[in-house]
């Protein structure tokens, strides 16, 4: 049976800062499995909401207490375009296939958001020359990121068909994770959802806009 907290992976990074800011600051509940537990600041470790997992992320061993105190999943969890031009292209799909929706389907989770790019296209997008322009940088220049995308799309289609699972593709996430840039950005307009190239469509958001969007 599903628990009644919001895991979040991937949450020491200042995207996943301003996630766990925005989840607390909305009252939830928030389980957070992270490898280094050190690179949440004592603002938000101290939060009575907020609990702290310490994991490796395929020790699944380590996240099934965590998973079976939630009821949904939220991963921003993802390759760093500056670090991992090398990566195996395997290696976020197969934590997610051996990992988290086997846990999700043992522990009663049904919900779960994670992290994609724009480079997962969908026959409803709009053509832009921005988003042709990403995506081919991405086939030729970082085609081992290009691929880890399409491979993490690929095993939730496969695997995640009696579960309901959302890639929400983002292409730049600027901004700071620090309290005060937080509370100064989630005031600083609305954050798009919807396909690519319609109207309101940018190719940005704010990290807070991320917390914002999966909440």
């Amino acid at each position: 049976m599903a628990g009644s907290k919001i895991l979040v992976l991937g949450g020491t990074g200042p995207a996943g800062l301003c996630l766990l800011r925005e989840l607390v600051f909305r009252k939830h509940e928030v389980v957070v499995y992270a490898r280094t537990p050190s690179k949440i600041p004592k603002d938000l470790a101290s939060n009575p909401l907020l609990e702290i997992v310490k994991g490796d992320m395929d020790d699944q061993a380590a996240m099934s207490p965590a998973m079976a105190k939630s009821n949904a999943v939220i991963s921003l969890l993802g390759p760093d375009i500056n670090r991992d031009r090398g990566i195996d292209p395997t290696k976020f799909s197969s934590f997610y296939g051996s990992c988290v929706i086997p846990l999700m389907k043992e522990h009663g989770v049904r919900r779960i958001l994670l992290m994609g790019t724009i480079s997962i296209t969908l026959p409803e997008d709009r053509w832009t020359f921005f988003h042709s322009m990403v995506v081919v940088f991405m086939r030729t220049l970082a085609n081992r990121l290009y691929h880890t995308m399409q491979n993490i799309r690929t095993t939730f289609e496969k695997e995640a068909s009696d579960l309901d699972w959302t890639i929400f593709r983002i292409a730049q996430i600027p901004g700071e994770s620090d309290e005060e840039s937080w509370r100064r950005d989630r005031d600083d307009g609305e954050v798009f959802a919807g396909m690519i190239g319609e109207k309101g469509w940018t190719s940005s958001n704010q990290e807070v806009g991320i917390g914002t969007v999966a909440c």
